[in-house]
Formats: C-alpha cells, structure tokens, sequence
C-alpha cells in the first residue's frame, strides 16, 4: 500500500475537487503563497537574530576568534539533518507537518542557547545550535510549499514571493539586536542572548501559521493530481522515460551544485564579517546594520530574481551568481576596515550573488523532479547546501584567523566562479544526448 495510506486509483474526498478544477488549483496555489508568506515573516525574523549574534557570543564565551564560525557551522550542519527529516516529512504527510514540525525545532534550539549563556555552557551551547539549525533548515524549504501547484513558467516567481517575504523579519531582526540585548540584560540574561529570544517567540509563530492555516495542504493536492495523471504520463516509450530520468538526474546536480557552491561563499564570507568589524571597534549597533542590509539583499530582490530566472532562464542567472559573488568577494578584501559604506556594499553584493544562485538552483530542481519524488530530492539537496555551509562557516573562522579577513573574502570570489563550468558542463551535456537522439 503507498505511503499515503491510499490503494492505487483511490483519492480523498476532500481533493477530488481540486483534481478536477484548474480554477480551484489556481485558488489553492494563490492563498498558498499568502500563508507562506505570512510564517516566512515570521521565519526570517528567527534566522536573521540568531545568525547577526552567533559568532559574537562564541567569541564571548569561548574567548578566541579562531572558533567564533563553529556556531554558524553548527546551525548549518542542524540544519542539514533537519532539511533531511523535514523532506522526508513532508514526502509523507505534507508541507504543512513538516515544515511545522521544523520551526518548533528550532525554537527549540533557540531556548536551549538562552539557557546556555545563562549557565557558561559551551556544551549546552554547541547542542543547542545544531537544533536551532532546524529553524534555518525549515526558513529555506518553506519556498517549496509555493511551487507544488505552480506552472512550470511560475515556479521560478513563486519560489521568490516565498522568498522576499523573509525579508521583512530577516531585516528587522539585527535591527533588533541592541533592543533584545537591553532586554535580555534587564531580566538577568547575556546580553548577546537576548536575540534568540525573538528567535525563539518568531519560529514558534511561524510553525503556527503553517499548521493551521495550510489546509488543504498544497503538496498532497499535486501529489492526487499527479497520481491521477500517472496512466497518460506512462504511456510514453521507454526509451523517452529513460531519456527523461537522464535529464532529471542532471537537472537535480547542477540545480544542487549551483546552491552548494553559493552556499560556501555566501557563509564564509558572512560569518566572520561580525568578527572582522567587531575587531576594528564597530559598535554592536553598526554590525547589525551591515548584517540586516546584509539578509536584506538575500531576499527582497527575489521577486525582480524569479521573473528574470522564468523570462531569460536559470543558466543566465547561475552565471550572474557568480559574476556577483567575485565582485562581493573583491570588494570586501579591498574595503578598509573602518569603511561602513564599503563593508556594506561587499555584504549586499554577497546577499545578492546568494539570491541569483539559491532561485536558479532551486528552480533547476523543482524542474527536474516530480511530486513522486519531489520533496525527498528537496530535502536531500537541502542537506548539501547545509553542509556546504557548515563547512564553510567552520573554516572561516581558521582561514581568517591564520592569514586574513581580506584572503578569506578573495578566495570565496574565486571559488564562485566555479559556477560558470558547472552549468557549461550540464548545457554541453544536454546539447550531446539532444544531437544524439535526433541522429538515433
């Protein structure tokens, strides 16, 4: 019997309406992107704080800059385990338990970071950021929700409507960071802490939004309508069946590729820039801005991003990531410490280099897959996009603190360019099987 509980040919009550009315596809599609724009508000919010103020309390409690990007690579890698389980979630039962389930991990995490600054406890401390990572891990895939019943020509804007709406909590979090700090320091907690209290209140917010108002949930809907498509969609050849898993598997590498590598650098780069201001006498207050400008430009370009990813394509898009990347990685290698205006400038170049990666990459693997497997591939490469970042908020740290802040952000622009041959690579392959099928 499927996972789902259903024998083959039977379909809930409740979605045989939407199988059969485009109209009331479209319906379900739009108020699925208004509810996921409302939790990812909240979502953003939970990130941002605890990514502006991560490495600061390491280097706090730790007393070392060498070891202030373990936080960073310890949320990072929470989250690649938490984007495996909240895949295989929603696989099963649906976005709307999955990604639920995600947000209250990660306000989980974020109350165990509390009461490790309370008590001194590294070990607290580390445990806890790897829970916590369960919250960016759900921020990130929550932009899947709005692509299970968009048109192949939507996906690429439907995943940056998700997207953009982070913006408005990713901004406001560092911006909140001296505020939760004052209050953090009223009640008896670090100071440094106080963010992942409104870490902690917003992804508690968000998993409610999505357990209540996600019904009926978008994912079970495709995948009805996907098994009531399944007998026309078998009657191809073959040999065309095989030709298309061979694209599917390309499409879901580079897609996967593309992310991970924008990953590394967007991270590295981001993770020790707190460390680096903070250094050359940067208030707390100045950090937070460069780092909300920072999340800023992730998201809130997203919209302009999708429709340009649907109109000029995910290739030409995966090429300016890593043109933007350099020219970030350049500028923040060259800016003068105390330069405010340049050090932001890098920071939004990086945000937005991350933007062009994260919705080409994304599209090229809703693209590649189907319901059937959709949310399982989602979540797999989730996970190499985590580690990705795991690894490079780990080394940061290392390669900044045994040369420089500037060779660490040179050798992130250059490691974006390897963006280019990825996706040359997949076009020369899929111009080889296209000349070798119309020659057979």
């Amino acid at each position: 019997m499927p996972k789902n509980g259903l024998r083959s040919g039977e379909t809930p009550a409740g979605l045989q309406g939407y199988i059969d009315s485009p109209q009331m596809q479209e319906q379900l599609y739009k108020r699925t992107l208004r509810i996921v724009v409302f939790s990812q508000i909240f979502g953003g919010a939970g990130l941002a704080a605890g990514l502006t103020v991560g490495a600061l309390l390491a280097q706090e409690m730790l007393g070392t800059d060498s070891y202030a990007g373990v936080p960073v690579a310890l949320f990072t890698l929470g989250s690649a385990g938490a984007a495996l389980l909240v895949g295989r979630l929603s696989q099963r039962f649906g976005r709307r338990v999955g990604l639920a389930g995600g947000f209250f991990a990660g306000a989980l995490g974020a109350v165990g970071v509390i009461l490790a600054a309370m008590l001194g406890s590294i070990g607290l401390l580390f445990a806890s950021l790897l829970i916590y990572g369960a919250g960016s891990a759900t921020n990130l895939q929550a932009r899947y929700a709005g692509t299970d019943l968009a048109k192949p020509v939507q996906r690429a804007t439907a995943v940056s409507t998700a997207m953009v709406s982070t913006t408005l909590g990713a901004v406001a979090g560092p911006s909140m960071v001296e505020i939760m700090g004052g209050f953090a320091a009223s009640i008896g907690i670090p100071p440094l802490a106080g963010p992942f209290i409104l870490a902690a209140v917003a992804f508690v917010a968000a998993g409610l939004v999505l357990l209540l108002l996600l019904r009926p949930d978008p994912f079970l809907v495709a995948k009805a309508i996907a098994e009531a498509n399944t007998e026309a969609q078998q009657s191809g050849s073959a040999g065309s069946r095989a030709g298309g898993s061979m694209r599917s598997n390309r499409g879901i590498v580079v897609g996967a590729a593309v992310m991970v590598i924008t990953q590394i650098v967007m991270i590295g780069i981001m993770t020790m820039t707190p460390v680096h201001m903070k250094n050359h006498g940067h208030s707390l207050g100045e950090v937070g801005l460069v780092i909300g400008i920072h999340i800023g430009a992730m998201y809130l370009p997203s919209l302009v991003t999708g429709m340009l990813v649907d109109k000029i394509g995910r290739t030409l898009m995966s090429y300016a990531s890593g043109a933007t990347l350099l020219a970030a990685g350049i500028l923040a290698a060259l800016a003068p410490p105390d330069s405010m205006l340049l050090l932001t400038a890098a920071l939004a170049l990086l945000g937005l280099g991350w933007n062009f990666g994260l919705i080409s990459g994304t599209a090229m693997i809703v693209d590649a897959t189907e319901p059937a497997n959709r949310a399982k591939a989602q979540g797999t490469v989730d996970v190499l996009v985590a580690l990705a970042g795991a690894s490079g908020g780990a080394l940061s740290g290392m390669v900044a603190a045994h040369t420089s802040f500037a060779a660490l952000s040179l050798s992130g622009g250059v490691l974006a360019l390897l963006l280019i041959p990825v996706v040359v690579w997949a076009q020369r392959e899929r111009s080889v099987k296209g000349s070798e099928s119309l020659s057979g």
